[in-house]
């Protein structure tokens, strides 16, 4: 994995941070903290659509928010862990992977 496919991951984790942050922030430092986060993931996922395309950027993204947020919530907050939501977190996975593989760099314009 390049640098710039680690700047998705990474932007995807920031997102799992302010999504569950807009849910359970309380205190203004939990707030300034969502809003950091905020801003970092899109940064970063901004920057990595410089150099790859942007359709399969945000693919990645979403789908490793999306399925990083799901995990988070069974592990910190109890939520049910069913084995559809497990096989439909897997396919999602699974996309995001072919999506990250078969993903063309983006044409330069000259």
């Amino acid at each position: 994995m390049n640098k710039t496919w680690g700047s998705v991951v990474i932007a995807a984790c920031f997102e799992v941070a302010w999504v569950i942050g807009l849910k359970h922030a309380e205190g203004i430092w939990e707030w300034i903290g969502t809003l950091i986060a905020i801003g970092v993931s899109f940064y970063l996922m901004i920057m990595a659509s410089r150099h790859l395309a942007v359709g399969t950027v945000y693919a990645v993204f979403v789908g490793l928010g999306t399925a990083g947020t799901v995990l988070a919530e069974i592990i910190w907050f109890d939520s049910p862990i069913k084995p559809t939501k497990i096989v439909l977190i897997a396919l999602l996975l699974a996309g995001v992977i072919s999506l990250k593989l078969l993903g063309n760099p983006k044409k330069e314009v000259s």
